[in-house]
């Protein structure tokens, strides 16, 4: 199914309820920036708190597909969506979420891709390129998920996305503007394929550059 972006619930803070110490924090204004929640080793386990830290933040709908499970009863059907969420400037996260209804199940997986949200490390580490700006990734990545590899490689400026539409959707949610991009195995699968491009931006910030040193 062709992805579609789906309007951003608005968050009022006062009605929120918060149930852990980081939505305290948050609340409370002890903490204000989504980077300090990443620096403090804290686990999100509210939506709303990314929602309160991350301005601009949209949805896109990735896929929904029916899946049928056979019980003693007879057979269940049961929709299941993937959603990601991004503010396009270095923040992407996917989730998944399985309902009866489409909605529901759309609704679950935003909710679970907010608490999966992780900060992506853009640069320019395209050897034809160089200009220093972040508009791709500073060197190449792999992920992988069930039978899908994928390999992300930094591309020069004004390349664009050479990826496919699913992977464009995730990328431009990410902020990312020039790469290539190579997978391998069942690709048609769309859950696989968005979850292996999403390990593999994950990554781009397990290893350690240079500029990590500058303080």
């Amino acid at each position: 199914m062709m992805s579609r972006q789906r309007e951003k619930p608005s968050v009022n803070l006062e009605e929120w309820v918060p149930r852990t110490r980081l939505g305290k924090m948050v609340q409370e204004g002890k903490i204000t920036s989504i980077e300090e929640v990443f620096v403090s080793g804290l686990k999100i386990s509210e939506p709303q708190i990314v929602d309160a830290l991350i301005p601009g933040l949209q949805e896109e709908v990735i896929n929904i597909n029916l899946v049928q499970k056979q019980t003693d009863a007879g057979e269940k059907s049961r929709f299941k969506a993937i959603v990601a969420v991004g503010n396009r400037d270095g923040y992407i996260g996917l989730g998944a979420g399985k309902a009866s209804q489409v909605r529901n199940a759309i609704e679950k997986a935003a909710v679970a891709a907010r608490l999966n949200v992780v900060p992506i490390r853009r640069g320019c580490g395209s050897w034809e390129c160089g200009c220093g700006q972040n508009h791709s990734i500073p060197f190449q990545v792999e992920g992988k998920c069930g039978g899908v590899r994928i390999i992300i490689v930094p591309g020069p400026r004004g390349l664009g996305l050479v990826a496919s539409e699913v992977a464009k959707v995730i990328l431009n949610l990410a902020g990312v503007k020039d790469l290539w991009t190579r997978s391998f195995g069942a690709t048609r699968t769309a859950p696989s394929f968005a979850f292996a491009l999403f390990d593999a931006l994950k990554k781009t910030y397990k290893l350690i550059t240079p500029t990590d040193w500058v303080r």
